[in-house]
């Protein structure tokens, strides 16, 4: 049964692209479990691939849930953010009988399929696009396999995926990224850390104006165009609609420091990427992932939605 187990971390990144949300993530995966458990030690050993079966198992459970939080999410307050993401060297929690981190974030893979941009133009698939596109273009799962968890035909999936991947292209985010083509490609991954390098040092930038209420450095670091999209989810105040324009934008924020000083910024990795965390007396109250086109922010996402930031307090309730 240990290579059973060991299946868990995969699951679990696959579930976390298919859905959005750490939360949701976990119970797909421990439903799957569940339905392996369930069956008879005949079935199991009749099963020539478990891995391949959990995986399947997963691969519907996401799709099933994809369908009913289309709907819970059009009754959502506001705009609705993909779940944040902190670093796993960031974390420290650890459970009390000393075994994995209690968080599973530190189990997740952080690489550019899982950057904020990349997420939000999931959520605008079709649940069956999505399942499709990621496990294709993201898990190089062979059409066929991806027929058999869809339910759809592989002609029908590779469709799917085409028009997955044609959303990837209209929102501008580049190639579609793939975590199968990333270790080939060291030119990409070189590429990859020199553009993490420059977002880093613009974050900083970008922190140092907030800090400072420098409403025209802020403005200089914003794209004239950009947007700030704030997930509240209806338990914190926020902004319910996007903001939009740099000059906007920078307004907002030094109308934010002003009305709740005592915030501390901190420079932290967020899905991947340079991003900033705001705590409040040593709780992060808010998680922000940024977007970077021709050198200047061009799209943050601020998550204040506090059952989104359960990883991030993860330490501060030990």
């Amino acid at each position: 049964m240990g290579t059973v187990i060991e299946e868990r971390r995969h699951l679990l990144n696959v579930a976390y692209r298919l859905l959005g949300s750490l939360a949701e993530a976990e119970d797909a995966v421990q439903e799957t479990y569940a339905r392996w458990y369930a069956l008879s030690r005949r079935q199991q050993e009749a099963i020539e691939s478990p891995g391949a079966w959990l995986t399947t198992v997963a691969g519907r459970i996401c799709l099933d849930v994809l369908g009913s939080a289309r709907a819970r999410r059009e009754r959502y307050v506001g705009a609705w953010i993909p779940e944040p993401l902190p670093d796993r060297s960031e974390w420290t929690s650890v459970r009390a009988d000393g075994g994995e981190p209690a968080d599973p974030a530190d189990r997740i893979t952080l690489d550019e399929s899982v950057n904020m941009a990349f997420l939000v133009v999931l959520e605008s698939m079709t649940p069956a696009e999505r399942v499709a596109f990621v496990l294709h273009d993201v898990f190089r799962y062979p059409f066929a396999e991806v027929a058999g968890i869809v339910g759809r035909t592989p002609a029908a999936c590779r469709q799917l995926a085409s028009s997955g991947r044609r959303r990837i292209g209209a929102a501008r985010t580049g190639a579609a990224p793939a975590a199968g083509r990333a270790g080939q490609d060291g030119q990409a991954g070189q590429a990859g850390q020199a553009g993490q390098a420059g977002q880093a040092g613009l974050v900083r930038d970008f922190k140092a104006a907030w800090e400072a209420k420098d409403i025209e450095a802020l403005v200089g670091l914003l794209d004239p165009d950009a947007t700030m999209t704030a997930d509240g989810g209806g338990m914190v105040g926020t902004v319910l609609r996007p903001v939009v324009g740099g000059r906007s934008i920078a307004q907002y924020l030094i109308h934010i420091a002003d009305k709740a000083p005592g915030l501390t910024l901190l420079e932290r990795t967020v899905n991947g990427r340079p991003g900033l965390v705001a705590q409040h007396t040593g709780i992060s109250v808010t998680v922000a992932a940024f977007e970077v086109t021709g050198g200047r922010v061009s799209a943050i996402w601020a998550v204040r939605n506090p059952e989104k930031l359960r990883a991030w307090n993860e330490h501060a309730e030990d």
